[in-house]
Order: C-alpha cells, then structure tokens, then sequence
C-alpha cells in the first residue's frame, strides 16, 4: 500500500497525496517507514501569517491566481483552530479559495490545530514533507493567526510571510522584536485604507537596515480583494527563496524541526483521554495538586 501510494505521489496524484496525508495524521501502522522512505524535497515553504481578519485567505488565493498563471503547481495547507473541547473545527479557509478546487495544478487541503498549542497542525512537518515529495512549485502554509502560530511558522517555512492592516500601528509596535526575527516579508493588506501610506512609511522605517543588521525586511502594499500589490509579492518571496542557503538560521529551523518531532515521539504513551478521566476522578478533591498529579500520571500513567 505505502509504495503504491509513494509512486502516485511521486506523479503529483491528488488521491494519493490526500490518501496519504490522512493516513499519516492517523498514524496507521508503516507510516514512520513510508516517511523515512520520502526522496529529499526541495519546494520552497512560504508562511503566511499575521492576525485574524488581515486577509491571509484573501492573499493566499490571488497567490495562487499569479503562479498559476505562470503554469507552477501549487499547494497550499490552511490551518483553522480546533475546538478545545470537542476538537472540532470550521475549516472555512475554503470558502475563499473555491475557484481551485478542480484546478489540476493546485492542491488545497484544510487542516485543524487538533490542540495544538503553537497554532498549527500537530503533523505539518510530515504533511509538508509530502508535498514536497510530490513536485509542487510552491507550497503555502496559511495559519491560524493567532497565539505562537508566527513563532511555529517561523520554524517551518522557508519565508514566512507576515501580514498586517493599517490600523495594526500599535500591535506591530508590541510585537516588533519578534517580528523583526520572524518576518523575511511584510504585507501591508488593505492598503486602500486610510493612512495606509503612513503605516506603510513607519513601519518601513522600523525595518531598515539601521534598526535590523541581519536582514532586509521588504514591506509590500497590497489591496488582495483587488488583486493589487500580488507580483510585487510574489517577487519579493522568490527572490528571498533564492538566497536560501544552509546558513544558521536554516540550520535552527531544521533543529526546531527535529525537536518538535521528538517531543511529540515522546508524548505518544499519553492519552488526552485518559488523562481526562483520570482528572475527572481527581480535581474535584479538595486536596488535589496539579503539580503532584502531572508528576505521578508522567512517572506510571496514573495518577
């Protein structure tokens, strides 16, 4: 099964790809051996992220209108937050993109947090391993907006794409050292706004050169319901894609990579289930200690 599956992946096989994609989310027996028998991929990874109602989705689909339009496969993964206590989730990303579900050259799947803390899919390293197996041109993580997803992004994509509104003035303000780390682009969306030109000019003044060292942070204007400002985007995320190389900060996204998988190889004995049942009995006590509970469920698996 995992061979045939391997193979109609390698020709860009949507059924396969999904097949697949669900299979490992699911843990079915094999799939560890089937990931570690994945040919290296080399499709760049661009995250787009930033708060919610900043048109990421918007952004997304007029993305895959111009590299589509140069024939490039595309595939794009849009994350939406689970609920914290069913697990479910809207999946409405798809809503806005409606106009490629048939396109043979794009691939677009919806994924759920799961309870993910950092804001994206628990398997997204296995899933974008897959589609990078599968020969897309470009593949588009969309996140969730909000919590760690900029830092988890951050740790995935090759450019991480941050988008804002015009009247994001003080929040950016607030987050900009992390910001400044995190963001290889900066899209100004709505920028038909009023005082978008001034938001656009101060914060193009906090990224210069003089208050970053390490790099040159490009701020885009784009209006995405209109398609405007969509090339000069699309140029500045490929010519940052260019200069990727195995450099230090290639290396620690590799290591975030590598610990994220260890920690969740970790975590597999432990069951959110059973830990809820375990507390059911529990945390009604008027004794009960969350410190002491977590120490002895972690050292026998019962607390």
């Amino acid at each position: 099964m995992w061979k045939q599956l391997l193979a109609g992946i390698q020709i860009g096989n949507h059924q396969s790809i999904a097949r697949a994609i669900s299979l490992v989310e699911n843990e079915v027996e094999g799939y560890d051996h089937f990931l570690q028998s994945l040919p290296i991929g080399k499709t760049p990874i661009t995250g787009i992220t930033g708060p919610p109602g900043a048109g990421k989705s918007t952004l997304t689909d007029a993305l895959i209108g111009h590299w589509t339009a140069q024939g490039k496969k595309v595939a794009i993964l849009c994350i939406d937050p689970s609920s914290p206590f069913n697990m479910g989730a809207l999946l409405g990303d798809r809503i806005r993109m409606s106009d490629w579900y048939n396109h043979p050259g794009v691939y677009i799947r919806s994924l759920a947090t799961r309870g993910s803390l950092g804001g994206l899919h628990p398997y997204i390293i296995e899933i974008t391993a897959i589609l990078q197996t599968a020969g897309f041109d470009e593949i588009i993580v969309e996140t969730v907006g909000v919590g760690q997803s900029e830092i988890e992004i951050a740790g995935l994509a090759d450019t991480t794409v941050v988008v804002v509104v015009p009247e994001a003035g003080d929040e950016v303000q607030t987050m900009k050292a992390g910001l400044m780390e995190i963001a290889d682009v900066f899209v100004v969306n709505k920028s038909d706004r009023p005082d978008a030109d001034s938001f656009v000019k101060n914060l193009r003044l906090m990224m210069a050169p003089a208050f970053n060292t390490d790099k040159k942070i490009e701020v885009i204007k784009t209006v995405a319901s209109q398609k405007e400002g969509i090339v000069e985007l699309a140029n500045a995320i490929e010519a940052h894609q260019q200069h990727i190389s195995i450099n230090n900060r290639k290396i620690w996204l590799l290591t975030e990579r590598v610990y994220q998988l260890i920690a969740r190889n970790r975590m597999k004995p432990y069951d959110k289930k059973a830990i809820y049942q375990a507390l059911q009995a529990k945390a009604s006590k008027e004794q009960f200690n969350l410190f002491t509970f977590v120490n002895e469920y972690a050292n026998t698996g019962n607390a």
